[in-house]
């Protein structure tokens, strides 16, 4: 059971998302329902701790295995999200993660579907790109280039 739950004034979220960057890129996907781009993750599931549900999403989406390096932010986040226009308060744990090189086979753009059946889009972009890119969230576009060693808490707020 994912960690997520819905009330009359919004939807509660609790996440992780996977930091992959290469060679001043950072990996980004977006999907059929989703006009901008996002990282890697999901929600987390009860019982579950942050550290395995990045790399379960990881597998899941990107079909490979991977190692967590350190945690970057824990992001707490107000938004309304642009395709469905519903409301959330979303805390999401971002994680620098390691591939050791096994996506660079698939080029700067490739798809996979996950569970054979939902479609993503993964792009590299440069920091560059990923600055003026329709890319969530938005608090990670200027912090590209210095990720931080120890863990920052930030507050999101749209």
């Amino acid at each position: 059971m994912d960690i997520t739950f819905k009330t009359p004034l919004g939807r509660f979220n609790y996440r992780v998302c996977a930091v992959i960057v290469d060679a001043g890129r950072i990996l980004a996907m977006q999907d059929d329902h989703s006009p901008y781009y996002y990282l890697p993750g999901g929600r987390v599931a009860l019982h579950e701790t942050a550290e395995d549900a990045v790399l379960r999403e990881v597998r899941e989406e990107l079909e490979i295995e991977a190692a967590i390096v350190r945690p970057l932010w824990l992001a707490q986040s107000f938004f309304e999200e642009d395709a469905s226009h519903e409301r959330f308060h979303e805390l999401c744990l971002y994680y620098l993660v390691d591939v050791g090189g096994k996506l660079a086979a698939h080029g700067d753009c490739f798809t996979l579907h996950e569970d054979g059946r939902k479609r993503h889009e993964f792009r590299w972009l440069t920091f560059a790109q990923a600055r003026e890119a329709y890319l969530y969230p938005n608090f990670i576009k200027p912090r590209l280039g210095a990720l931080p060693e120890a863990l920052e808490i930030v507050t999101e707020i749209e």
